[in-house]
């Protein structure tokens, strides 16, 4: 019998758009640095190229975000993956809020450690490429 399983991760083309930003921001922080800019210019270009970087090496990196099959959870982060079984996910809610006048949804997820500590995930819609509305029912289908 095949297993059942489920994955989400930024959407690929989002992740390429951040590591073409990243070569944009460079090519501008070296275009300023040759041109003998001004420090605070350079200051703005190194930050926007070193930010585009992280958030691409992430989109990279952390693939897929979010898995779910009969066993629990798996999150992938930039540096690790964290496996929670079943029985320690206490609750899967969505969460509508409010931002800039725009209601978006964001997906909570409770989850405890063998240890009794206590994490809360929270993924939206950029990490999930897919509406964390939709997302929510999908994974409590797959627990046990």
């Amino acid at each position: 019998m095949r297993e059942r399983f489920k994955e989400w991760s930024p959407a690929p083309g989002l992740v390429v758009f951040a590591w073409l930003l990243t070569l944009a921001a460079a090519a501008w922080f070296v275009a300023l640095t040759i041109a003998g800019s001004d420090p605070a210019g350079r200051l703005l270009a190194g930050v926007a190229t070193v930010g585009a970087a992280v958030a691409a090496f992430f989109g990279t990196r952390a693939r897929p975000r979010l898995r779910a099959d009969a066993d629990g959870l798996t999150v992938s982060g930039m540096f690790r993956t964290r496996h929670h079984p079943w029985p320690l996910v206490q609750n899967v809610r969505v969460l509508q809020v409010r931002r800039l006048g725009r209601r978006t949804s964001l997906l909570e997820i409770d989850t405890v450690t063998t240890d009794g500590d206590e994490h809360l995930l929270v993924f939206g819609r950029l990490e999930l490429a897919a509406d964390p509305e939709d997302v929510a029912p999908e994974l409590l289908a797959l627990r046990p």
